[in-house]
């Protein structure tokens, strides 16, 4: 089944029984990074219980993508596994997102994440 979510290319919801469903948009999601990142990050949200409705304020979106972030990084870059990266040369964002199948901006987000404790590359990182 086709669905269309052209902004951002996925989403998730959980249903009052606290189930979760995850749509992604294969259109706009057009290589195994891209999808790599977003499915890890929609999981992130349904692992936390880390959602929100449309009428949220941006404080609490922004922390509950945080919190979806923070957790799609720890599962598919590992602290360890980075660190060992880093040690067998993998130094540049982009050699490192290469190395790991994710995206060059979910990359300088686990940099920032594992060298500052925080998700603000644009701020810190870049």
């Amino acid at each position: 089944m086709y669905l269309g979510i052209p902004e951002n290319g996925s989403m998730c919801i959980q249903t009052d029984n606290q189930r979760c469903y995850i749509g992604m948009d294969y259109s706009v999601l057009e290589n195994e990074a891209d999808r790599r990142v977003h499915l890890a990050h929609e999981l992130g949200h349904c692992i936390t219980g880390s959602f929100y409705n449309r009428w949220a304020v941006a404080d609490v979106r922004k922390k509950h993508e945080n919190k979806a972030d923070k957790w799609a990084i720890e599962k598919i870059i590992p602290r360890e596994k980075f660190y060992q990266a880093i040690d067998a040369g993998y130094k540049d964002a982009w050699a490192l997102a290469e190395h790991f199948n994710v995206t060059l901006e979910f990359m300088k987000k686990a940099m920032c994440w594992y060298e500052h404790g925080n998700l603000a590359y644009e701020y810190y990182c870049d």
